[in-house]
């Protein structure tokens, strides 16, 4: 009986030790979310002035200004092909094809009642991303289809509404509707260091120069561990899925340098490449465009995991096209996030839908709540749901 007693006395001395353990790790967590924003325009006609004596890189290099402003810059309007050697000394107004739909008079009948109901739904969903989970707001946001730097402003000073103070980093380009990306950070646990834009080649098309939008690059540090973001939005599947793959191989291509530079100059790197890639995490351009894998503990140097890929199976996705879901919005991590367990790592990543952000009813019930029906406003969010990932790092005490 004596043994009996001292054994169980040891044992529960033992877990109650392994308890007071258990209790002083705590952990903390970061929230990176991606949204495309269905076409974020404000109600003003703009253009783009390019000021090619600057480096591309320049924040000032290309900004958009009101279209009557541009005009009277004293730039010239410019048609030639874009590139930015021959941009270069070069200072020139570069016209958008879809800001005359979105204003009053235009075809949208975009105004600023509208505009300022669709910066309150996105800041709504900025807000509540991943928040059940971690109690906070996301600590990055990437965004797609932004126009300009006025949009950025006005959503951050919506967010700061709900209680969080937010910097953006945009830089222009060369996207013929005038929509770029994004970031947005919390200005009280990301700092900035470095942005770069990644100009993406598309090849010619029937003797024609497209263009697509640029990668944005950001370095910071995030509650001071230095972080690697790259945003996305690759070219569309206009023409078909096929035919347009060269486009989005193109982008995989600029993208999977950008990500290999970084890993070489430290294997540790930590690095999240979120987007909308216009493809399925099991397309070419994801799976070999990018090496991705579905299993975190095959993660390996030359390879990036994708948490999408194991979301897309299990039947979610984040657009909606002919009654079936495309998983297009997609978050690719670094084996440093997934192998460095001292510092961030990779916790969870999932689709953000709650059932406001969900058409209710009629022919598009179970889709995306979009914004606009072909020309007419529905009052909606977006074609697209957001996607989040969480970080934690243990914090002990």
């Amino acid at each position: 009986m004596r043994i009996f007693l001292k054994n169980n006395l040891v044992f529960i001395f033992l877990l109650l030790i392994i308890t007071q353990i258990k209790a002083q790790i705590q952990y903390k967590s970061a929230t990176i979310m991606f949204y495309n924003v269905e076409n974020l325009y404000d109600t003003i006609q703009s253009a783009d002035l390019i000021n090619g004596t600057l480096l591309p890189n320049d924040p000032k290099y290309q900004i958009s200004v009101p279209e009557n402003e541009a005009l009277k810059s004293g730039y010239e309007v410019y048609r030639g092909e874009l590139s930015f050697t021959k941009l270069k000394g070069k200072k020139v107004i570069r016209k958008h094809i879809l800001t005359d739909e979105f204003h009053y008079k235009g075809t949208k009948r975009w105004d600023s009642k509208k505009y300022t109901e669709k910066i309150n739904h996105i800041s709504r969903v900025i807000s509540e991303t991943g928040k059940s989970e971690t109690q906070s707001m996301p600590v990055i946001i990437g965004l797609c289809e932004i126009e300009n730097e006025q949009v950025l402003l006005d959503l951050c000073e919506a967010i700061k509404k709900k209680g969080d103070n937010y910097g953006f980093i945009h830089l222009n380009s060369f996207d013929a509707r005038g929509i770029d990306v994004g970031l947005l950070y919390n200005k009280m646990r990301f700092i900035p260091l470095n942005r770069q834009r990644l100009f993406i080649d598309l090849p010619r098309e029937d003797g024609y120069k497209n263009y697509t939008r640029d990668i944005l690059l950001v370095e910071g540090l995030l509650d001071g561990e230095k972080m690697f973001f790259l945003v996305n939005h690759w070219p569309s599947r206009r023409g078909g899925e096929q035919k347009s793959l060269p486009n989005r191989l193109a982008a995989a291509n600029v993208l999977k340098q950008a990500m290999d530079s970084l890993i070489n100059i430290n294997p540790m790197a930590k690095i999240v490449a979120m987007g909308d890639f216009n493809d399925d995490s099991n397309s070419p351009s994801i799976k070999k465009g990018l090496n991705t894998i579905s299993k975190k503990e095959k993660v390996t140097a030359g390879t990036y995991y994708n948490p999408a890929e194991n979301l897309f199976k299990k039947g979610l996705g984040t657009i909606a096209y002919q009654d079936s879901f495309s998983f297009f919005d997609q978050q690719i991590i670094s084996p440093g996030l997934i192998t460095d367990k001292e510092g961030y790592h990779f916790y969870k990543m999932n689709v953000f839908a709650p059932p406001y952000l969900v058409t209710q009813e009629g022919l598009w019930k179970g889709y995306p709540f979009r914004s606009f029906s072909n020309d007419n406003y529905t009052g909606g969010y977006s074609d697209h749901f957001p996607v989040y990932t969480i970080l934690i790092k243990k914090i002990n005490k």
